[in-house]
């Protein structure tokens, strides 16, 4: 698995796995457990969750899943904003922790922006910092006026929406994370409800490189320095699929159909969000 380096020099695979909506079915909590361990062997050893998911339920499912690898894995989670004051941090990083079965959280970031200043925040995340609760933060759906207000080059990613169908993160925010050196994490890098997949134009290239449309989305986000992508997937076939996407080249004709199909944005757009 390729990787790329955060800010502080820690290399992290370009495709980890995403964990929302895990945790909501208790039937299906143990393929869960298993689509992840699958997913850590073929090298996606970060796993993104967050408080959020199932109200603390897909960190559980994580932690069931790192149980005896812990070492292996890099480990992000979320806060709300509703909890991410100066006291309210610490507290809701507490649970994760314990949701999780672990001592300290690798990348710990703001979900999104909420009634607490951003320098509060940051203020607590420094502290579990200093700590060993966490060993670096970052900042989720953070549109680029949010980060200029945040101005700390501490920041270890910022985790956005990006997919071929929803891409105004390129326009500015995607070129000033990359000037920075703050690598973007793409979330639902799939598209939701699979429109994308089914598209004509991913099909199409698929077709060309007899792959599955999933590696063409996963290949196009990639195709960008800076940027990595957490799909979530719970069957082993999708997973090794997803994990080969890494080495998929597209080429200057694949690209120019995609364009076609999804034109990169030619003004500044509000940041999309799910």
């Amino acid at each position: 698995m390729r990787t790329l380096q955060l800010p502080d020099g820690a290399a992290v695979p370009v495709i980890g796995q995403g964990t929302w909506h895990m945790g909501e079915n208790p039937a299906e909590r143990q393929n869960e457990v298993a689509a992840l361990r699958v997913g850590i062997e073929l090298g996606m050893s970060l796993i993104d969750t967050a408080e959020m998911y199932a109200e603390g339920g897909a960190e559980v499912v994580v932690g069931e899943a790192i149980r005896n690898c812990r070492e292996r894995v890099f480990l992000v989670s979320k806060v709300y904003p509703h909890n991410a004051s100066r006291t309210g941090v610490p507290k809701a990083c507490e649970r994760s922790l314990r949701r999780l079965g672990t001592d300290c959280i690798d990348l710990y970031l703001l979900h999104w922006r909420g009634q607490h200043p951003l320098g509060e925040t940051v203020e607590a995340f420094e502290r579990l910092k200093e700590q060993g609760k966490i060993r670096r933060w970052g900042v989720s759906n953070l549109d680029l006026d949010d980060l200029l207000e945040l101005d700390s080059s501490a920041c270890a990613t910022n985790q956005v929406l990006y997919n071929p169908a929803e891409r105004g993160i390129e326009y500015d925010l995607l070129p000033w994370c990359q000037a920075q050196g703050m690598p973007i994490m793409a979330y639902c890098p799939l598209g939701q409800g699979g429109d994308l997949l089914r598209h004509a134009a991913v099909r199409k290239v698929a077709l060309h490189h007899a792959v599955q449309p999933a590696q063409v989305a996963l290949a196009w986000a990639l195709r960008q320095p800076g940027v990595l992508v957490i799909p979530k997937s719970s069957s082993p076939e999708h997973l090794r699929a997803n994990a080969s996407a890494a080495e998929l080249k597209l080429t200057a004709d694949d690209l120019q159909l995609l364009d076609d199909a999804f034109p990169p944005p030619n003004r500044p757009q509000a940041l999309q969000m799910v």
